[in-house]
């Protein structure tokens, strides 16, 4: 399988549809959770979807989608973090310092490509992507799966994932959900 992987522009929006299914991923989020908070569930999730695909539309691209092919097989956030305003809301996971770092605040990984590499080339991609964006570090907030009492909902990703690509734990306010961070001062273009 040769995964590729390209921004999500408005020409990319029906491979997005058709990836995240009928309802959309994550329980019909939209990517719209760390936008608006829990104010997603309260909205019928076609208003989520079309409020990305708002987004989508007036740029610049909110992630990256992976391909296998012509399918859309993963998709990851990928932000400056002040777009992602909810993220400061929640306790654990309140911004660190002032550092005008980029997130990678979620995932979604087609079934049957799952623990296959999508979501580690996705995440070196995006690694690449802040970088030309002259972002000095990429943040995360990964589920980290080893410890007893973690979430199995791990849309965030796995902090083992993150720690073999050179992510570093920054903070950890709660145990099972460390902020992790890339700084990109050393990675080439």
């Amino acid at each position: 399988m040769k995964i590729t992987i390209r921004p999500l522009t408005p020409s990319l929006w029906p491979d997005l549809e058709a990836l995240f299914g009928r309802n959309g991923a994550s329980n019909g989020c939209w990517c719209m959770y760390w936008r608006i908070g829990p104010e997603y569930h309260k909205r019928p999730r076609e208003k989520n979807r079309i409020a990305f695909r708002k987004i989508v539309k007036h740029g610049p691209p909110p992630g990256l989608v992976a391909f296998d092919g012509e399918r859309a097989v993963g998709w990851c956030q990928l932000t400056p973090r002040e777009d992602l305003r909810w993220l400061n809301r929640k306790p654990t996971l309140e911004a660190v310092d002032h550092t005008p770092v980029w997130s990678i605040s979620c995932f979604y990984v087609r079934r049957g490509y799952r623990r296959k590499g999508v979501m580690s080339s996705l995440i070196v991609k995006a690694l690449k992507a802040a970088k030309r964006a002259h972002s000095p570090a990429l943040e995360a907030y990964p589920v980290d799966t080893s410890l007893p009492g973690s979430t199995a909902n791990v849309f965030t990703g796995t902090a083992s994932t993150f720690r073999r690509l050179g992510f570093r734990t920054f903070a950890r306010r709660q145990p099972s959900r460390p902020i992790m961070r890339h700084d990109l001062k050393g990675i080439g273009p």
